[in-house]
């Protein structure tokens, strides 16, 4: 081998799982790169491309060396009071160290003296020879293996019909190139070479011979009839599918993660349109979407407005001159699962929602806190309690409509087959049943937001009962202690407690937190322990999460929820107004007394109240401080309850001056302790004037 070139492994594999392949492919990849460049056998201009493909994981890399370069190293031995005698001869301890770096007695002169803790000890410098690519890459392939995310393991026999392997699918050919040469390697009981295979129907060759490492591609693309790359192949999935769409005049349905499992099926894509009869899409659209998506990998068609229609896309993995036979292949598999979809939307509104509410009691909701019946009790008590505080009667009894009926579609056909829909088919099935559109968009939104950035509930209704409906499941499982830990999550209550924060600070403006709370307790009787401390505080720590993934600084977040400010609406306005206040000349020096003050209060021996008595002040520092801080808290409380909490800070800014000359002039801690109290008292009334907006303390360095 010679200088740098670029290098291609492949290991070539029966077929692996489609949704874990572009995991699989990303972690071959970077795992295999990363330990190359800690051998250093990669140069800094090395480009990495991963391959994954249904048969196949591996790397393509650029720049590496045939050889690590030799590296320096000072090697420690042991401590000197065990390497030498007492007349500083060797020990046959330290011999035999220096037998195990490579050494004998001849580098005795060579070893230095260092401190190494508290002791004394021996290290000898020593060249270490850079590893070779074969032993480098064999010891990254290793660790690649060791370390892939596999999802289930398999364990399969080698040819021998002895020995076991254990991998994610049985695999039967290393190529490791080097250029064009052969890099030697072995693993899951192969050897490497240069021989790999291409499409299982359409390769030119059984076997294909890879000339070198940079061939490998088109080779495998002209030969064997594979887009090797999972990148390049899921590009070439979504310009198939919008250009055969557009043909249509119609769009693909977006989804990701169908388009990465797609990929995943397939090793040189033909995307072909198919159809179904129009009959069919008198069924609500999710339900032919989802089912043709899950079930069949199908991409949907939608017109210009977002309807779907008869047509729909097909990734096929072969090219057959004449198609026909797959297309109608395709359209005949998928009648039976449409026509099962239709059957169960025609058999679910045979019965209305409300008949099904009594079958609720049936369905196990959670050992401690009873059925899906006794929870929509629950959310029925604690929507109406929400709905008493933002609105009247007419509200409160279309709330009340909406969350009895709420779950009642998961007793139907359609959402035992798909639970994906669950609130949405019950918002077709309440217009089937007469409810006005109001219950029936509660209905079907009262799950929102499910996931991060999804939309709102659209009405007022829809909002009560999804509060309720988030509320009721935070309360009660914090109430039987099932809070999460680390990464589990069970009942997704990180996700619920994110959706209410939301929606209190984007929809319900008027909501106090403390006071949702406490109107669910309620609800659950005696069935929990009171959990609206802990409650509390792990909702304003995912606001807090949140808030710094939207770019405020961790000292503004900080300074603003210690204050537990109850109407998450008012945090945004909040943060803004800090952030303004830390840009004035004023802000530092105020943040700095602010914290002062704070800790003169906290050490005070007696309790101190905001009051002042004009007549115990004597110092000219105090007099003008108790002046301007009257003058100024008359304007900033103005500004602060009519939510102006920027111009509430400028007005405080002012106090800059006699702030800093009072701590100048004046002895607060006299002797004589009406005096002492007096002062406290001053400083208690301007430490809340300056803490109503946000703990102004916490941006003080």
């Amino acid at each position: 081998m010679t200088a740098h070139q670029n290098l291609l492994i492949e290991l070539f594999v029966e077929e692996l799982p489609p949704k874990a392949l572009k995991k699989l492919g990303e972690s071959f990849s970077s795992v295999l790169v990363e330990s190359l460049k800690a051998q250093g056998l990669v140069g800094p201009a090395a480009v990495a491309t991963a391959i994954a493909s249904p048969r196949r994981l591996g790397l393509h890399l650029s720049d590496v060396s045939p050889k690590a370069a030799d590296r320096a190293v000072q090697q420690k031995l042991m401590p000197v009071a065990v390497a030498l005698t007492a007349d500083g001869q060797a020990t046959p301890a330290l011999l035999k160290k220096l037998a195990s770096v490579g050494a004998d007695a001849s580098a005795l002169p060579q070893l230095k003296r260092a401190m190494d803790g508290k002791a004394e000890a021996l290290f000898l410098d020593l060249l270490l020879p850079g590893a070779s690519l074969a032993e480098g890459l064999q010891k990254a392939l290793d660790e690649t293996l060791a370390k892939l995310p596999i999802p289930k393991v398999m364990t399969y026999q080698l040819s021998d019909g002895w020995t076991d392997v254990k991998f994610v699918r049985p695999a039967h050919g290393i190529v490791a190139l080097h250029g064009s040469d052969v890099v030697e390697i072995q693993a899951l009981g192969l050897s490497s070479g240069r021989s790999t295979r291409g499409h299982r129907f359409e390769s030119q060759l059984e076997n294909l011979t890879i000339e070198s490492a940079d061939s490998y591609s088109a080779q495998l693309r002209e030969q064997g009839a594979v887009i090797a790359g999972f990148a390049e192949r899921r590009a070439e999935i979504s310009r198939q599918l919008d250009a055969a769409a557009a043909r249509q005049g119609l769009k693909p349905i977006s989804d990701e993660a169908l388009l990465d499992e797609v990929t995943g099926l397939v090793e040189r894509p033909n995307v072909l349109s198919c159809l179904f009869e129009p009959e069919f899409l008198a069924v609500p659209q999710e339900c032919l979407i989802l089912t043709m998506k899950a079930n069949q990998k199908y991409f949907p068609l939608l017109d210009a407005e977002n309807k779907l229609t008869n047509q729909f896309l097909v990734v096929s993995n072969i090219s057959p001159g004449d198609t026909s036979a797959v297309i109608q292949g395709n359209e005949r598999v998928v009648r039976p699962r449409l026509a099962d979809a239709k059957f169960f939307f025609d058999q679910d509104r045979k019965k209305t929602l409300a008949s099904r509410v009594a079958g609720l009691a049936k369905v196990v909701y959670h050992g401690k806190l009873g059925s899906q019946g006794d929870r929509v009790e629950r959310v029925r008590a604690i929507a109406c309690a929400i709905a008493a505080q933002l609105g009247g009667g007419a509200l409160t009894a279309q709330v009340d409509q909406a969350a009895q009926l709420a779950k009642s579609d998961l007793l139907t056909d359609m959402v035992g087959e798909f639970p994906e829909l669950q609130g949405i088919m019950g918002g077709y099935y309440a217009r089937h049943d007469g409810l006005s559109e109001a219950v029936a968009f509660a209905i079907e939104d009262h799950y929102k937001p499910r996931f991060a950035g999804d939309e709102l509930p659209r009405n007022e209704v829809g909002l009560v009962v999804a509060l309720a409906d988030k509320l009721e499941t935070l309360v009660g499982m914090f109430g039987i202690g099932q809070l999460p830990t680390g990464d589990k999550d069970p009942f997704a209550l990180r996700r619920h407690a994110l959706g209410l924060v939301r929606m209190l600070s984007e929809r319900a403006a008027g909501l106090s937190l403390d006071a949702l709370i406490a109107a669910a307790l309620p609800a659950f009787g005696t069935l929990i322990k009171d959990p609206s401390v802990a409650l509390s505080e792990f909702i304003f720590d995912r606001l807090s999460g949140s808030l710094r993934e939207q770019g405020y600084s961790a000292q503004e977040v900080d300074a603003v929820l210690a204050l537990r400010p109850q109407r998450l609406a008012d945090v945004s306005a909040r943060l803004g107004a800090v952030r303004s206040f830390a840009a004035l000349p004023e802000a530092a020096s105020l943040a700095a007394a602010n914290k002062r003050i704070g800790n003169i209060l906290k050490k005070s021996e007696q309790a101190v109240e905001a009051r002042v008595d004009a007549a115990l002040l004597q110092e000219p520092a105090e007099k003008e401080l108790a002046g301007a801080l009257a003058q100024v808290q008359v304007l900033s409380d103005a500004f602060f309850h009519n939510g102006e909490y920027a111009a509430s800070l400028r007005e405080l800014a002012t106090l800059r001056a006699p702030v800093d000359a009072f701590f100048e002039g004046v002895m607060v801690n006299a002797e004589d302790a009406a005096l002492r109290a007096n002062r406290l008292g001053l400083l208690k009334t301007l430490h809340e004037a300056m803490n109503r907006v946000a703990d102004l303390s916490r941006l003080a360095s």
